[in-house]
């Protein structure tokens, strides 16, 4: 008898445990992260990353209806790039919905080798980001949404600061107006009457 309870609570106690793993980590503040912040999708020759992805509550007659927000960051690995942002009352059909307008707003950010041309700062609301290139070799130095928008966009060395807001859809969007306002190498070279070459040095 003992030995089939020892059983049943160890059976029980596993159960649990992978219930736990399983489960969604809600908090007072929406979704947890902890868990899906690193996720990284890779389908048809893009990377997806789940940037964010909120649950919010409603309170109707009868209780809370819960939604979804998800923020994804869709990128090729050579420059180019995009962000979308969808709502829902599913996950999996608020990240799709995200996924779907990251695609159709794909950008092609210039590229100087495995970094980017020049420093450039990017602004959003009060959210500002400071990209700098890097030599070969120091990696992408960036932390939340703007270490998931780099890797998506395939730079290898980059400096970066995330300076005034935090929020990540607002990171997320200061570092794409940082990306669309850095100049083409190939088009300034033309403009001066100089080879791609001469412009590098």
């Amino acid at each position: 008898l003992c030995s089939t309870e020892t059983a049943t609570s160890t059976m029980v106690s596993s159960r649990a445990s992978q219930t736990a793993l399983e489960r969604p980590a809600w908090s007072s503040k929406g979704y947890s992260m902890e868990r899906t912040k690193e996720k990284e999708v890779k389908v048809e020759g893009y990377v997806e990353k789940l940037v964010k992805l909120n649950r919010v509550a409603k309170v109707v007659k009868g209780g809370k209806r819960f939604s979804f927000a998800a923020l994804v960051v869709v990128g090729y690995g050579d420059g180019r790039v995009g962000y979308g942002f969808g709502k829902a009352n599913d996950v999996t059909d608020a990240i799709r919905k995200a996924t779907d307008k990251a695609k159709a707003s794909v950008i092609t950010v210039p590229l100087k080798g495995t970094t980017i041309p020049h420093d450039i700062v990017g602004n959003f609301k009060s959210a500002s980001v400071l990209l700098k290139p890097a030599v070969p070799g120091t990696g992408v130095i960036a932390g939340g949404a703007v270490r998931l928008v780099c890797d998506a966009a395939g730079i290898k060395d980059i400096l970066s600061k995330s300076l005034g807001s935090r929020n990540g859809i607002n990171t997320v969007k200061a570092t794409f107006d940082a990306f669309e306002h850095i100049y083409n190498a190939a088009a300034v070279a033309k403009n001066r009457g100089k080879t791609l070459k001469e412009m590098w040095g």
